[in-house]
């Protein structure tokens, strides 16, 4: 459903017909003042159903996301937003008494009637269940008082009771973990439909400097002959195409690369479906120069539509940010084997 875009303020010269007028054409549609419409997205429920951890869900779906927004600054940081190059914004608002009901209510009432695209998710769960997390922190509910705990939820829960009848997502976290929250509100929220995109980065390194710290996969280029013994390809790295020709036209390394891949398309879905975004692949040798490069290089990690288990519309995360670093010094050729 397509959304007019609300116009902006109109000029001391617009609203005064004789008024200073300027020699200044109107603005194009590149400089134009109307605001664009926002994706917004309110998290609220109850206090401990989940509603940060929905926040942080959201973060990584490209929304801009406030924590603990007051109802009445909602508006003021969507429009603010609108005004910028912002596209999609979410807020995390508790609700701690009646007025602060009430006030969500009419914020999301004006934000659909200034041609914004808000939706309400009221994170809910059952209150033994309630109970258990917040023993599990020896954390104080924040309407408990002097009170006991089931009275603060039951008195949050008869708070939340509008706001949640206009709420377009109930989840209920009771029996869910973190990834399943997160592939509930991916399922609503991903935009065109398309599942995130796991970032794949390759990057060589050396054994002798240690492993990389980010690493969560390492594979050993050590098996593979090492340059660094030919005279004329000690002076260069993997990069170099003679370096580069030398070590993928060894006998074993089309194998290996074809079996390595055959491993990320057995892996990328399953990371995929457990929320991992970002993965490192780390491939090494002695000093980081010549095989790793050149096997980093030649690598790159399959779309995982083209998984045998899986479709190109479940498993359609792709790879990007591919970085090849070298953590051999530059300066000079090591005074080791590489």
């Amino acid at each position: 459903m397509s959304v007019d875009q609300r116009a902006g303020e109109p000029t001391d010269a617009e609203q005064d017909p004789a008024g200073p007028q300027s020699d200044v054409p109107p603005a194009t549609d590149g400089a134009s003042t109307e605001l664009a419409p926002l994706d917004v997205v309110v998290v609220t429920g109850l206090s401990g159903a989940g509603k940060n951890s929905a926040g942080r869900v959201l973060e990584d779906l490209g929304f801009f996301v406030v924590d603990n927004l007051p109802p009445a600054l909602l508006q003021p940081m969507v429009e603010l937003g609108a005004r910028g190059d912002l596209r999609r914004f979410a807020a995390v608002v508790d609700v701690r008494s009646r007025a602060f009901s009430s006030d969500l209510q009419e914020a999301i009432r004006l934000l659909a009637e200034a041609g914004h695209r808000p939706r309400v998710v009221y994170v809910h769960a059952r209150n033994e269940v309630l109970i258990r997390r917040y023993e599990s922190v020896r954390r104080e509910h924040p309407l408990q008082g002097s009170g006991r705990l089931i009275d603060g939820i039951d008195a949050e829960r008869e708070l939340l009771t509008g706001i949640a009848g206009e709420a377009d997502l109930w989840i209920d976290t009771s029996d869910l973990n973190v990834h399943q929250l997160r592939a509930t509100l991916e399922s609503a929220f991903v935009e065109d439909g398309a599942p995130p995109q796991v970032v794949a980065t390759v990057l060589s390194f050396g054994f002798k400097y240690g492993l990389p710290l980010d690493a969560d996969l390492v594979v050993d280029a050590r098996f593979l002959p090492n340059p660094h013994w030919i005279p004329e390809l000690r002076p260069m790295n993997g990069r170099d195409t003679e370096v580069r020709e030398y070590v993928l036209g060894q006998e074993d390394a089309p194998a290996f690369l074809d079996r390595y891949t055959e491993v990320l398309r057995l892996l990328l879905p399953g990371y995929r479906r457990e929320g991992k975004r970002y993965l490192t692949l780390a491939v090494g040798c002695t000093g980081g120069k010549h095989r790793s490069v050149a096997i980093a290089e030649g690598s790159s990690p399959p779309d995982p539509g083209a998984a045998r288990n899986g479709s190109a519309e479940l498993y359609s995360a792709s790879t990007s940010g591919r970085a090849v670093t070298n953590s051999a010094p530059t300066t000079a050729p090591p005074t080791e084997p590489s």
